[in-house]
């Protein structure tokens, strides 16, 4: 993740009492990354997130052929659509800083509590909160991020009178879900301009970890990612609704997504996991 300046509120984790640890336990109080999963594939949250990066690239540029790539990588995905729990506000601390105090100087948190540990095809859970006071009351222009079948739409509109290609892209929307990469889930928030979402979401400990924010283009969203101990993991402050984020964390635990509207109107996003 490319590092850019940054005026994101960072939220991090506060714990409320000390946890009990037994003796030789590991030690948990650096950041929870260990070492890159090897020949992991790119799962579902991250190929979603390359997909609408694509797709604005493609309708940026009036690429029929950029939008169709978007669409059948969009199409691709077969994600889990949740509600998320409700996070206790509490638990979460802010600090305000620039890139630098981002960096090296982010808010301490006590270690959070070892991730529940999830069923077999249970999805996984997520908490979320928000925080901070509307700055307006327009809705934007979308409900929610861009679909398959609006990529599709969109790619046949800008491909109109080119006969191979239209005929492309309706063998694309034939192939439908063959192949479809599983296991995503997906929480869809609607963030006012000027609030911020803080989300907790558990990873297994050496297990490869996605996370992606996919916006519905209205407003810019400033994202961090960050460990139990307020460790940054990925951020991107830059003029953009999308994040994607790979790591692996080195044990169970609890990380913090923070996204904050800083546009004009409100975004409709998708948070999701693999």
């Amino acid at each position: 993740m490319t590092q850019k300046r940054l005026s994101l509120a960072l939220a991090t984790t506060a714990m409320l009492a000390a946890l009990s640890l037994p003796l030789l336990a590991e030690d948990k109080s650096g950041a929870n990354v260990g070492p890159s999963a090897e020949g992991t594939a790119p799962g579902g949250a991250t190929t979603m997130g390359l997909a609408q990066e694509l797709y604005a690239t493609g309708v940026a540029q009036g690429d029929a052929i950029t939008v169709l790539a978007a669409a059948k990588l969009a199409a691709s995905v077969e994600a889990t659509t949740a509600e998320p729990a409700a996070l206790d506000p509490a638990k979460v601390a802010f600090a305000e800083g620039g890139q630098e105090s981002f960096r090296k100087k982010a808010a301490p948190a006590a270690p959070a509590a070892p991730a529940p540990m999830m069923n077999d095809g249970s999805p996984r859970a997520a908490g979320k909160a928000t925080f901070f006071t509307a700055t307006s009351e327009d809705e934007g222009a979308a409900d929610a991020p861009v679909t398959a079948d609006a990529m599709f739409a969109k790619a046949k509109e800008l491909a109109a009178g080119d006969e191979a290609l239209l005929g492309l892209i309706d063998d694309a929307m034939a192939e439908g879900s063959r192949g479809r990469i599983g296991g995503a889930v997906q929480w869809l928030s609607r963030l006012p301009a000027g609030q911020t979402d803080v989300w907790e979401v558990p990873f297994y400990g050496n297990s490869y970890a996605e996370v992606a924010i996919v916006g519905d283009g209205d407003a810019d969203l400033d994202v961090a990612v960050t460990d139990g101990n307020g460790n940054v993991i990925c951020y991107d402050v830059s003029w953009s609704d999308k994040l994607y984020c790979d790591f692996t964390p080195a044990w169970d635990g609890y990380f913090y997504v923070t996204v904050q509207n800083m546009g004009g109107v409100r975004n409709s996003y998708y948070l999701m996991t693999n």
